[in-house]
């Protein structure tokens, strides 16, 4: 792990996508974060110590998914598929398959399995399962505002998090899609879907895949703009039907409700043309009971928990 100072910082951006605004100031306390996404032979030692078994493998129950058609009830999780030909880009459907079998161990679907892929992000990981896993390691997943501190690398305001310039010199700085989403990678940065963690530069904290490659879940519910300087807890919207719960349901499926967390940092499918979201300040919602083949995540344990905790660093 990586320890970080805490301070305080310029939180969101006002440049580009409007979830990421208003920019506001946010004060972090000092911490220590996960060098890199958790890998597959990292979640793998989990699992076997724990006998854990992921959302990805369970069959879904019928009463928390209202509607849903009985042959759809079956364990698996999404996998990106690419078209052959451009596609409308308002319809993800059109490259986002559910794939019976697939999960952390068959990442691909299930036929597939992680073999070579140990030091690769863990994918197909729901929030309960990252929870699972951080509460395990003696560690906890980060803030939003935790993250994106950690993110910028100490260069605050900065469009990415090594600078200005999305490809230095011409050199790739992450693994994201190059050329036309979703159906034409050129692979300029090497890689068709995820990369070996440390595959590319650290960012000023020494911080690697902190953008591309796999999305990464926080602990903070997702709410469709930033709160203004000096949020108040009281201010937070509340679900109507559930005060206690934060606004977090999908209001295109108000019938299921589903809690959506915020995941940061983009992924190797984010491109010029449909997802700028390879930056610090991005931000996008993602319910928690999915798992899909291009999200993972990273632990924090605080420095007031350094007592008390067991840290499997």
């Amino acid at each position: 792990m990586v320890f970080i100072e805490g301070g305080t910082f310029r939180m969101g951006s006002d440049r580009h996508y409007p979830e990421e605004a208003p920019p506001h100031r946010v004060t972090v306390e000092d911490f220590w974060i996960d060098r890199a996404p958790v890998t597959n032979r990292e979640f793998r030692r989990f699992v076997n110590a724990t006998g854990y078994v992921t959302v990805a493998e369970k069959k879904p129950r019928a009463g928390d998914y209202p509607g849903a058609l009985p042959h759809m009830l079956k364990a698996g999780s999404l996998v990106f598929s690419p078209p052959k030909q451009a596609v409308d880009l308002r319809d993800w459907t059109q490259w986002w398959r559910f794939r019976f079998g697939a999960s952390w161990r068959r990442p691909y679907g299930p036929r597939s399995s992680t073999s070579g892929l140990d030091d690769h992000p863990v994918v197909h990981v729901a929030y309960e399962d990252a929870e699972a896993y951080s509460g395990w390691a003696g560690k906890e997943l980060p803030t939003e505002a935790e993250w994106e501190f950690a993110a910028r690398g100490g260069i605050d305001g900065a469009e990415y998090a090594w600078g200005d310039a999305f490809m230095p010199d011409g050199k790739a700085m992450a693994n994201t899609w190059h050329g036309v989403f979703p159906y034409l990678n050129s692979k300029a940065d090497g890689y068709d879907r995820t990369s070996p963690v440390r595959t590319f530069p650290p960012n000023g904290y020494g911080l690697v895949d902190m953008i591309g490659n796999v999305w990464e879940w926080t602990s903070d519910f997702y709410a469709a703009k930033h709160a203004e300087d000096a949020p108040s807890p009281c201010c937070i919207p509340k679900n109507p039907r559930n005060p206690q719960v934060e606004e977090s349901f999908d209001p295109r499926e108000p019938e299921i409700g589903i809690p959506r967390k915020v995941v940061k940092g983009g992924s190797h499918l984010c491109a010029p043309n449909y997802c700028r979201r390879y930056r610090p300040a991005a931000r996008h919602a993602q319910p928690v009971d999915s798992s899909m083949s291009h999200v993972g995540f990273r632990c924090v344990v605080r420095e007031k928990d350094l007592g008390r905790t067991t840290v499997f660093a």
